[in-house]
């Protein structure tokens, strides 16, 4: 059994609030998190057997419990969270009583909002993080080929692997989308997904997609918004300074997995990986999946965006701590030169950031500058950092 990094965050929030809210895609390992690592009493309101328990008195099915309550797809049954808050605000120093786990951001928010706030401490689990697989898959390519859904991470050949990602696409057009009452086809979604898969790392451009599929601007909207909710999908926001200069407005698109991204674009082994037009991007997407990640547990409050000015200066990814900001390239490449970290230095120079990273596909780590470092990828995520790093930093 795998344990997940998130578990030190999770206990941290149990002692101090009286539930604790775990959320993430569909198969990213909340249940297996929950069942195997967190002592409690479990009900999964999928199974109608453990909605039943729920479903004809709340307050009494609640209430027989003494110990910590495990309830799995919590978004099944809103009507739970006003009961929730009532027994909660009996005994308000009782902390780490309820585990409340869930697959659709808007939907646990918005109940969460309305009747929890104060009373939940919230997570989000993401499918694995190369730290937590490295031992059963050191190779950092293979897992930026497969992504780190367990149950595809972990398939014994790359045709288990794509039955695995295609049923899984499969059940989210068909199951996930309707009870959402999006006025989609099941095929129109998916022909939308690979759509996606081709803007991944790029602008949004809505105008451009309602013309491709044939709805409008605002139904655009709606399907991403419905992607982003089930962690699909992530809108980087560009960052903005003052500085006399023109600067992108439009988020960027990516696919939060690397696999699924692979998948729906086609691609089902490291030579077809390497060989793609994609595959910049599709490293740049997987390292800031994994950064942005390990960042939230390492500390809370940091801001993610991508910085951009009309005259083609970009750095891929920032993190703003609000006292510091860091800037990252990254190039799939096994080389980095000088022009790869020109934009850092300048926007360093602008004060715009305080110091940035380079991450490539190399094996060297060294400083390009007094306050830019190049790094392996591997070592960088694994926390293999000279002083002065990104996570050592302000620890």
């Amino acid at each position: 059994m795998i344990k997940r990094l998130a578990l030190n965050i999770i206990n941290e929030l149990a002692r101090q609030f009286p539930a604790v809210l775990i959320l993430g895609p569909r198969q990213c390992g909340k249940t297996t998190l929950a069942r195997h690592f967190i002592k409690g009493e479990y009900f999964d309101l999928e199974r109608p057997s453990d909605f039943q328990v729920f479903s004809t008195d709340i307050e009494l099915a609640i209430s027989r419990f003494s110990g910590p309550v495990i309830i799995d797809e919590a978004q099944t049954l809103p009507d739970i969270f006003p009961v929730l808050r009532s027994i909660i605000d009996e005994n308000r120093q009782q902390k780490g009583r309820f585990f409340l786990l869930g697959s659709v951001n808007p939907a646990l928010i918005k109940h969460i909002s309305e009747s929890l706030a104060g009373r939940v401490g919230i997570l989000e689990l993401t499918p694995f993080l190369f730290p937590e697989i490295c031992e059963r898959l050191p190779d950092l390519p293979t897992f930026w080929l497969k992504g780190g859904f367990p149950d595809a991470v972990m398939a014994d050949d790359m045709s288990q692997w794509e039955r695995w990602q295609e049923n899984y696409i499969r059940t989210f057009v068909e199951r996930d989308v309707p009870r959402f009452g999006v006025k989609i086809t099941a095929i129109q979604m998916r022909r939308f997904m690979g759509m996606v898969a081709h803007l991944h790392g790029g602008l949004i451009n809505a105008s451009q997609l309602s013309r491709s599929l044939g709805v409008s601007y605002h139904t655009i909207q709606s399907y991403l918004d419905l992607l982003e909710g089930h962690f699909l999908i992530r809108r980087l926001e560009p960052f903005f300074v003052n500085i006399g200069k023109r600067l992108v407005k439009s988020p960027k698109l990516y696919i939060r997995d690397s696999g699924m991204l692979h998948h729906l674009l086609g691609i089902s082994s490291e030579r077809q990986l390497l060989e793609s037009p994609k595959r910049g991007s599709s490293f740049e997407g997987f390292i800031i999946e994994q950064i942005i990640a390990l960042e939230n547990m390492r500390r809370s409050g940091s801001r993610f965006y991508f910085f951009r000015t009309h005259a083609g200066a970009e750095i891929d990814l920032m993190i703003d701590r609000g006292q510091e900001k860091i800037g990252f390239e990254f190039k799939s490449s096994m080389s980095v030169n000088t022009h790869d970290f020109a934009t850092l230095r300048a926007s360093i120079k602008e004060g715009i950031i305080a110091r940035g990273y380079v991450i490539y596909l190399g094996k060297r780590n060294y400083p390009a500058t007094d306050r830019i470092f190049v790094m392996a990828a591997g070592d960088f995520i694994m926390d293999k950092l000279p002083s002065g790093n990104l996570t050592h930093a302000g620890r």
